[in-house]
């Protein structure tokens, strides 16, 4: 198995095709890069800019630039020496333009007669033996439809006719009724739809890759792009809302001889990834959370924790710990959106009034994504002990229920645990997430925000895990996926050391710019300052998705006017208002330099922890991207080669609004992890000895060293770094990063990162020409 040393994640669009990223291979190269980590390439929605949404598996998609731009760029990365990794969807197809996807097509057109009925997960015992589709805007609608050209047409939408349907000249009311599909109001998908979606997502039709038909299909174009040596890994979607992920896996691997493969897996709290699963590790969200974490003041926890329960009382709202916010909004999900799944549960289940109640409770309370039976068992005992304290009148029943939820052969087992990661999803990363506002740094996809920080003992038992467990995991700092760029998060991260000075400046925002929502203000007021400066166009855009998200004072179905109005105001004022900018600006200042202290931090430590460390396209640069799509913009590759041929000239970059810094340290970090491998087998931490001993994070991997700085204010306010020093053998080391060559042994830390607050060390004699001397 070929396995990649780090990985650059590059978006590939119609605006960026795979001819684009030949184009930039040779930049990749000069970072460091080792391989080419690809969004979906396979046919997707005519202008889908992330590619999950696929409707032909059998071909590289032509706004992508098709199979002969992937052989280019294979044959370009080959000599450069990068392998590829791309990322699959095995798990949903694209429904939104049934024209263009043709098992669904045929699937509505012959209903259960298709040979594409089997590969859909469609319930035909609910809703007369026809596929409900909910796009018209209300039931009504339907005498708007017409048949035209051999087809049932609503407006733009377009479906197939079963045959012999239309041959009387009935009429398009009629001709609908006659189809094996039925055309419903979009509001009656929560509760109504009889066809498993991704997650709520009415577009995205669930398939059954379990069938061995339908796994052979749909990879068979996977398949042979690695059997050509066009690709040499695979990035797994949404392995949970697969029957059987495990076997699954197993078919993969099988059929790829155990090609490198990842999961996009979310691992709630200390839960490990399944050891029987033939991959190398998951997507990197785990050790997300700890690189994010260790730069946490854990003294910020009590005020900000106070300030949040305020801002929920002064909202009329109750004051919820964050278990107690996760179960609220989980239930109202599976109460809501996800009805239609949990009824599809209970018609699978001995008839019992609150059945329906007793799958939604249990749901609330699973603990993690979903159990992967025999194996998780003890998830659902969980579940079911909690959901009988909150609900005693529930027990009898969820206790006569878990023998069937608990058989890994009864079709209710199998369908719970694909549901179980649904509802969490919507409910926590979709809904919590936004409605919990303490340190929304912590708000992140596969994170805990209930985890407020670790200190180092801790991180760096987290990190030997890893490299026990899981060493050719990936790790990560952004996504396509994440909520907050990186540095934003960095940069919201220091409020924790200077909570008191946010409350005073929240305060000053509430005041000047009132939507009535606090809660919700301070979500968005962090996330401006994160990212600040901005344009309005881009904070307008994530203040009306947030809000929406949160749906405390607005919704995606039911959006309130007067409230979107008064955020647009907002958003623009931040910008143009000089009352209210000027505070923004004022805090963002007081914050900038300590946040690029933790972006630079976080940056070495991910760069060179154990796993295979990932850099999501741009983030060699400040990453200050919010929500999707905003972290799918394009990169300004030109201006990322500027700045590195500078700093390959000797340059030393200060840190400031240009980002170089961090590109000096991700091209020196990626490099020598690439041209010095032996240097990174092993995990030992470092302790720091003085005064501010508790401000350095530091680990040698077996002959790189790194250190690096938490709690810049902190450390700043107590009076720097004094007699603080680490211990290292007694030869010389260079730090890669500055050229500067110290005598080892005793280092002082203040000598160390004396220009940057993070240090790259290797030994003396691999570096030809070291800049400066330090001895002690």
């Amino acid at each position: 198995m070929r396995v990649p040393v780090t990985t650059y994640r590059l978006q590939v669009t119609a605006g960026f095709d795979l001819d684009a990223a030949a184009g930039v291979l040779d930049y990749l190269g000069d970072l460091g890069a080792d391989w080419l980590y690809l969004s979906p390439l396979l046919k997707a929605e005519d202008g889908s800019g992330h590619g999950y949404d696929v409707v032909d598996h059998s071909l590289v998609d032509p706004a992508r630039g098709g199979a002969a731009a992937l052989a280019r760029l294979a044959a370009a990365g080959a000599a450069a020496g990068h392998g590829i990794l791309v990322d699959i969807v095995p798990n949903h197809m694209g429904v939104h333009t049934p024209a263009l996807n043709a098992w669904w097509w045929d699937l509505l057109q012959h209903g259960q007669a298709s040979r594409y009925a089997e590969a859909f997960d469609v319930d035909w015992s609910f809703g007369a033996g026809r596929i409900r589709l909910p796009v018209l805007g209300d039931d009504q609608e339907v005498s708007r439809l017409e048949v035209v050209d051999g087809e049932l047409r609503y407006y733009d939408h377009r479906f197939p006719l079963a045959p012999g349907t239309a041959d009387d000249g009935a009429d398009a009311a009629t001709v609908h009724e006659r189809q094996h599909y039925e055309l419903v109001d979009w509001r009656r998908a929560d509760a109504e739809l009889n066809y498993r979606r991704f997650f709520g997502v009415n577009s995205l039709a669930g398939i059954r890759v379990e069938v061995p038909w339908v796994f052979a299909e749909s990879h068979a174009e996977i398949l042979r792009w690695l059997r050509d040596g066009l690709v040499h890994g695979l990035r797994v979607d949404h392995p949970d809302g697969l029957a059987d992920p495990g076997g699954y896996l197993d078919l993969l691997a099988a059929a790829t001889d155990g090609a490198y493969v990842l999961v996009e897996k979310i691992l709630e709290g200390r839960e490990q990834l399944p050891t029987s699963w033939p991959t190398a590790g998951t997507t990197g969200y785990d050790a997300l959370a700890d690189f994010d974490r260790v730069l946490v003041d854990p003294a910020g926890q009590a005020p900000l924790d106070a300030l949040e329960s305020r801002l929920q009382q002064d909202a009329g709202r109750p004051d919820l710990s964050w278990t107690e916010l996760v179960y609220q909004r989980k239930r109202a999900i599976a109460d809501g959106i996800l009805r239609s799944e949990v009824l599809r549960l209970a018609r699978l289940l001995p008839a019992e009034t609150g059945t329906e109640d007793a799958i939604a409770e249990l749901l609330a309370w699973f603990p993690v994504y979903r159990s992967y039976l025999p194996a998780g068992a003890a998830d659902l005992w969980t579940a079911a002990r909690l959901a009988g304290v909150h609900r005693p009148g529930l027990a009898p029943l969820i206790d006569r229920l878990l023998p069937l939820l608990a058989d890994p052969a009864h079709p209710a087992a199998v369908r719970f645990q694909q549901t179980s990661g649904m509802v969490m999803a919507k409910g926590v990363e979709d809904t919590a997430y936004y409605r919990y506002s303490r340190l929304t740094s912590l708000n992140e996809v596969g994170a805990d925000p209930g985890e407020f920080a670790v200190d180092p003992a801790e991180f760096h038992a987290r990190q030997q895990a890893r490299q026990a467990a899981f060493p050719t995991s990936m790790t990560t700092l952004s996504t396509h996926d994440t909520k907050r760029g990186e540095d934003v998060r960095a940069r919201i991260s220091v409020l924790a050391e200077i909570p008191d000075e946010w409350e005073a400046t929240l305060a000053e925002l509430l005041s000047s710019a009132p939507l009535g929502d606090a809660p919700f203000e301070n979500l968005l007021w962090q996330a401006i300052v994160g990212a600040w400066p901005s344009s309005t166009d881009r904070l307008a855009a994530y203040a009306l998705k947030a809000a929406r998200e949160a749906g405390t004072s607005t919704a995606w179905t039911e959006p309130n006017a007067e409230f979107e109005a008064a955020l647009a105001a907002l958003v623009t004022a931040s910008v143009d208002d000089p009352a209210v900018a000027d505070v923004v600006g004022a805090f963002a200042r007081r914050v900038r330099q300590a946040g690029w202290s933790n972006s630079l931090s976080a940056k070495l430590l991910q760069l060179t922890a154990p796993g295979v460390p990932d850099v999501y396209q741009g983030s060699e640069l400040w990453e200050t991207s919010l929500v999707d799509p905003d972290n799918r913009r394009p990169v300004d590759y030109a201006a990322r080669r500027e700045l590195l041929a500078r700093i390959d000239g000797g340059w030393l970059p200060p840190i400031d609004e240009s980002g170089a810094a961090k590109l000096l340290v991700t091209s020196r970090a990626l490099r020598l992890r690439r041209d010095r491998a032996e240097h990174f087998v092993r995990y030992a931490p470092i302790e720091a000895l003085g005064a501010a001993a508790d401000h350095v994070v530091a680990f040698d991997r077996g002959g790189a060293i790194t250190v690096a700085t938490r709690l810049p204010l902190g450390l700043a306010a107590s009076g720097g770094w004094r007699d603080t020093a680490i211990v290292l053998a007694g030869r010389p080391v260079v730090d890669v990063l500055t050229g500067e060559r110290f005598d080892g042994g005793l280092l002082h830390v203040a000598d160390l990162l004396g220009r940057y607050p993070v240090a790259l060390l290797v030994p003396a004699d691999e570096v030809a020409a070291p800049a400066r001397t330090r001895r002690h």
